[in-house]
Order: structure tokens, then sequence, then C-alpha cells
């Protein structure tokens, strides 16, 4: 018979090709999922004893005719009688035309979702499609037949097989899907793991030099995998040759976690931890989502929290739609409670690990601190569990929960206000001079070279009361830990200022890089001269860097800033500044002096206010402002001049520079250079 299939549009084949094609291979998968249901049904209904006649093979198969184009899937399930084609076929759940195409017109996954369409998807690359089926009932078999218009042909047929064959004519865009290679490929990325085993072509054999094919039918999928078996059944070597399976290529994994849930919600799947070698960024969307073993997505973003996205494995559950849009992910109750019970179990697990396998969990803390530190900076629930179990590791590579470090260093490391200090490095070599500094003073030195670190920092700071972070180049040893008052200083101001202006000749121009010079007092025995990095300004650009976000965009487009801080009490910082006295004052003399008169009368003209002056008063204004500023190039000259015949000024700021890994290039061969003159 001919009929008109029941839409409330005649536009509905070319909204599909339309609106679908962005995702048009798609059809592949629903077409396959419709056969294995059909081959599941017929099984459900063998054991009911609905059913009592021979199973036979229950493999669903793809056949591709090249020369005739068509692509075929075939089962051996149910089939359909006349009356099932015309309800589940014919009938489509279509309506409000232009609703529909609003709302759905960017999620090919949601069209065929919410308006039934799986079967309908092949349509996308076919100008024709038939179905070719007896029911597993014995009613007469039948032929239905649509060319895209929403006319068909259904009519009886002779056919002695229980079961469907889908034909698709594929249409002149899409002739791709009548290549071997693009159908493997897509039914390895949707299939894979499907329950009932598909076949595609033969299996191939290397023979005399060259691919033959055996007579064995080529299974692309896993019928069982691991994650649909029980924990109880499982081995260690289970989960790594299932994970070896999931990534051919990539290392072992740190461990893995069995998520088996059957209340409220239905869960199962098995997500490994892996070793992470390059950015977060990259490493994520590798945890592949599926529904009763049909492949939905690797975008699993809304289903697992945020830091488990850097997790490797498969998460299984019927609660979670086939096509599955975002908007959905975003809403449903469901997702959200199944995203809390990942975390929980997560959580758990690796408290677990802590508790049981100290050693363990030590050995493997380098590779799991990037997942723990994301999570317990993302997630407040994640945070409470973490906080018990992250560790903090010290530069002798032994590890301490916060508790454990803060018993350890309390006793010296408290400041004069009651503030736990705790000093840490980001590269032990790097920092091996300001480490040494640390620890000659009796002080236990961290760690943290993550890519989260500022962040976890700032976060310890926020949590805890009376904690502070320092990083050990961020100030001289002495006041990396206020222990008492200041020292009362003995250099006059005009010599530090002398000092600081005599070093700031010194420093290099470096890109991007500001440096600043101080005098401190100090040890007669510590170094002459040390480069610091404020801690505040540092870690706020570290943090603009590693996504602080737009309020962190400020700091993260200042320049670097440094501090030179010389020592005032250094034997060759004393042998400077009388030198400089000695060479620089009498020239300075007469400069200074014709300064501080330029000063003193551009303050008295500037006391009138601008309506005030007289021209003459304007133009003397002018002409001192721009006297004063030759006087500051003069002293500029003269100190720098003094530096150039002094090489140990130069020698004192490069070892500064080297020691924070500033001095490369000509720089550092200069500095070689001079360092063997000096010998």
């Amino acid at each position: 018979m001919n009929g008109k299939i029941g839409v409330t549009t005649d536009n509905i084949f070319p909204v599909i090709k339309k609106f679908l094609y962005s995702d048009h291979e798609i059809f592949l998968r629903e077409l396959v999922s419709n056969a294995v249901d059909a081959t599941q049904k017929l099984k459900t209904l063998t054991s009911v004893g609905e059913y009592k006649g021979e199973l036979g093979e229950l493999q669903v198969e793809i056949k591709i005719d090249k020369e005739k184009g068509l692509l075929t899937i075939s089962d051996r399930g149910v089939g359909m009688t006349a009356e099932e084609i015309e309800k589940y076929i014919n009938q489509i759940a279509f309506s409000g035309a232009t609703e529909f195409l609003d709302k759905y017109k960017d999620d090919a996954n949601a069209i065929i979702g919410h308006f039934g369409l799986g079967f309908y998807s092949a349509f996308m690359v076919a100008n024709q499609v038939e179905i070719f089926t007896k029911s597993y009932t014995g009613a007469d078999a039948q032929h239905w037949s649509c060319d895209g218009s929403p006319e068909y042909l259904l009519e009886n047929i002779d056919r002695e097989e229980r079961g469907t064959d889908i034909v698709l004519h594929i249409d002149d865009e899409n002739k791709e899907f009548l290549e071997d290679s693009r159908i493997e490929t897509l039914l390895k990325k949707y299939c894979k793991f499907l329950p009932v085993a598909v076949a595609f072509g033969k299996k191939k054999e290397w023979k005399d030099g060259k691919e033959v094919e055996t007579g064995e039918p080529n299974i692309i999928n896993n019928v069982n995998p691991a994650w649909t078996r029980k924990p109880a059944d499982l081995k260690e070597e289970d989960y790594s040759a299932f994970y070896r399976e999931l990534y051919p290529y990539a290392e072992d994994p740190l461990f893995h976690i069995h998520l088996n849930v059957d209340y409220p919600f239905n869960l199962t799947g098995i997500l490994y931890f892996p070793k992470l070698h390059e950015h977060i960024q990259l490493e994520k969307n590798k945890i592949q989502l599926y529904c009763n073993q049909v492949y939905v997505t690797d975008q699993v973003e809304g289903i697992v929290p945020e830091y488990l996205t850097l997790l490797h494995g498969v998460i299984d559950s019927p609660d979670i739609p086939l096509n599955v849009s975002r908007s959905y992910l975003q809403s449903d109750q469901n997702v959200k409670k199944i995203s809390s019970h990942i975390t929980k179990k997560v959580a758990d697990k690796l408290a677990e690990i802590f508790k049981n396998d100290r050693a363990q969990f030590e050995q493997k803390w380098d590779d799991l601190k990037i997942f723990i530190v994301f999570g317990m900076l993302t997630d407040e629930k994640f945070y409470e569990k973490a906080k018990d179990f992250a560790l903090y590791k010290n530069i002798d590579g032994k590890y301490f929960t916060f508790d454990e470090y803060k018993t350890l260093i309390e006793s010296e490391q408290t400041d004069k206000d009651g503030n736990l200090v705790c000093l840490y490095a980001h590269n032990a070599d790097e920092q091996h001079v300001y480490i040494e500094a640390a620890r000659a003073k009796g002080y236990d030195v961290l760690l943290m070279d993550g890519q989260l670190d500022s962040h976890w920092l700032g976060q310890a700071e926020q949590k805890r009361e009376k904690i502070r972070f320092v990083r050990v180049d961020s100030d001289v040893v002495d006041k990396l830990i206020s222990k008492k008052d200041e020292k009362k200083q003995t250099l006059k101001d005009d010599e530090r200022n002398a000092l600081s202006s005599v070093f700031q000749a010194a420093m290099p121009k470096i890109d991007k890089t500001e440096f600043m010079v101080s005098v401190e007092e100090f040890g007669e025995e510590q170094s002459p001269a040390i480069l610091t990095q404020n801690e505040f300004m540092r870690r706020m650009k570290e943090m603009a860097e590693n996504g602080g976000g737009q309020q962190m965009m400020f700091y993260g487009q200042m320049p670097d800033s440094y501090q030179m801080v010389l020592n005032g009490n250094h034997r060759i910082v004393k042998e400077i500044l009388e030198a400089e006295k000695a060479d620089c004052e009498p020239k300075l003399k007469p400069v200074v002096d014709e300064m501080d008169s330029a000063d003193k009368r551009k303050t008295e003209l500037r006391k009138k206010k601008e309506e005030d002056r007289s021209a003459e008063e304007r133009d003397e204004l002018l002409k001192l402002e721009n006297r004063i500023n030759e006087l500051g190039e003069q002293k500029k000259a003269i100190f720098a001049d003094f530096v150039a015949a002094n090489p140990k000024i130069a020698q004192i700021t490069d070892i500064a520079l080297l020691s924070a890994g500033l001095l490369k290039g000509k720089a550092l061969a200069d500095f070689v250079k001079r360092s063997y003159d000096l010998i």
C-alpha cells in the first residue's frame, strides 16, 4: 500500500538534512543502536518464555555495496509487523515546526532525542531508505520504502529470516559513507562497547607479504567491557588491559576507581588517574560518556565536576539520555546527583589509599597533585575531604599534611606577631642560594613547583588563620620571618642614597622588567647583595598567567619587579661607598648645589597661582624644569662613569642577577670575562 507519513509539515526531510547536517555521522550510531535494541528485546522475550524459537547468531552486521551505493544495517532481532511499522516509522512525533527550528537548530542531538527522529537521521545521508523486516511473531514480512518525501510504500514480501535490514541509498554528497575506513572509524567511535556483537566485513591477516581476508567476521566491539562487570570479578590486570583498550598509546595510569551504583540512580564506569605531562587544558575530555554501552560524547563538563575532567575512563548511565544536550545537563537533577556522587567516590578512594598505604600515596603524589589541587580550588565539598590528605613536599623530598608540617616548623618559623611562616621555593636548582640561606637559619623550605600552586597557597592562607606562605627569594633571609624589632641602622640617609644611585646605574635594561635598589644592614658574613621579588606582586602575576580571571588581568600586564638589596655592613659595599665619596662627591657637589638652588626657586614660583605668574616667571619656571632634568642626567652620568671604572660594582650586580636566573646572553659572557680579569 501507499501512504503519507504522519507529520504536520511537508518540510521534515529538508529540515533533517539542513539542521542535522553538522552531526550527520550520528545516523550510524542511531541505526546500529536500534538494531541492538531489537536484538536485546528478543533475548528478553526468550528469557521470559514469550519466544521459544531458535535464536541463532544474534549479531548486527553492516555491509557496503559501493557499486550500487548502498549501506545496509542488518539484525536478527524482533523484527516488525506492518502495524508496528505504521506505529513506529510512519507516525513521527513532530509538531510546531517554527518553534522546533528556533529552539534546536544548533543542537542535532537534541533534535533527534526530543522528537524521536533516530531512524529518520538516515535521511541526512540517503536519498532513499528501505526497510526489509520480518517479525518474530511469524506475521507477513514487510518492505517499506521512502525517497525523502512524505509519501512511502509499504508492501508484503517473501522473507524467511527473522529480523530487519535497513538499506540506505547514499546520496551524492555523502559518498564518504561508502568507504570502509570511514565506516569502521565511526563504528569504533560509537559502537565499540555495544552489548551485541557488531560485524563489519571480514578479519584480515598478513599472508605472503600482503593483507588478505579470512572467513571470520570482523567484530568491531567488546560486548562485555570491564565497567559492566562486578569489581569482585576483575583483577588489576583486567583494569590495565581495559585502559590500554581505551588509550592504546598512553602510559599506565596511577590507579582506578570503579563506579557501580543502582540507587538513587544507575551509574557504572571506571575512572583512571593518568600521568599528566602537559598543560591541564590539553588533557581534558578523555572521559567517554555512554548510555547503556552506546557512546554519547566525550564532552562531559556538567556530568563530571570540572577538576575531574582531567581523569580518563568511562561512565555509563541510562539516566542520561542518549541524545544529550548541554542545556539538559545543566538543569537535570539526576546529572547533579551523579556529579556529587562521583566527587564523593573519588575523594573516598583517595582518602582510603592515604589511610591504608601512605607510602604508595606519597609515591604517586607528584602525579596526583594537579587533580587534588584543582579539585580543592574548584569544589568546596572536595576541599573539605581533601584538606586532610593533601600533601606538602619539602626540598628534601619529604611529605607532610598541613597539620604535620605545622608541628614540624612552628617552633622556628613563627614570627613576632604569632604568624606561622611557611617558606617555599618553586625551583630547587634556580633558587639554591636562597634555600641554603634559609636552611642556615634553621628554616625548612617547601617545594611548590605546581602549575596551580599560587592559587593553592592563596586558598590555604584564606582557610587558615595566622598562616603565611613566603617564597625564599621574596626578601633577605633576616626579613623572611621577622623575629624581633628592626635593628638600628648606622648608615646615614645620604650614604644610602649614594649606594642606591650607584647600583641603580649598574642595573641592566631588560624588557618588561624593572629594578629598584635599597640598602639594608645585616650580617657582615652575608652576601653583599641579593635580588628579591615582592611576594604579593609576583604571586598575583603568576595567578593571572594561570587563569586568574578578568580581575587578575591588571597584574598580568605589569612588568616583573625586582629589588636589589645591598648589605651595608659587607666589607666590599663599604669599600664601594668610600670610593664613591672620594670619586663622586667632588663632581656631584656643584651639580647638587645647583639642583638645590633651582628646586628652591621652582618651589617659590609654584607658590603663585598660574594666573598670577608673569610671562617672565612662566618662562623662568620652564627653564628651571629643563635645567633640573639636565642636572639629573649629569648625576646619572657621574654615577655611570664611577660604575664603569669600578668592576666590583658590576660583579656584585651580576652575581645577584645570576642567582635569580636573570643573567643571560652577552651579559653572562661579560660576567665570565670580568671574573677572569678580576682573578
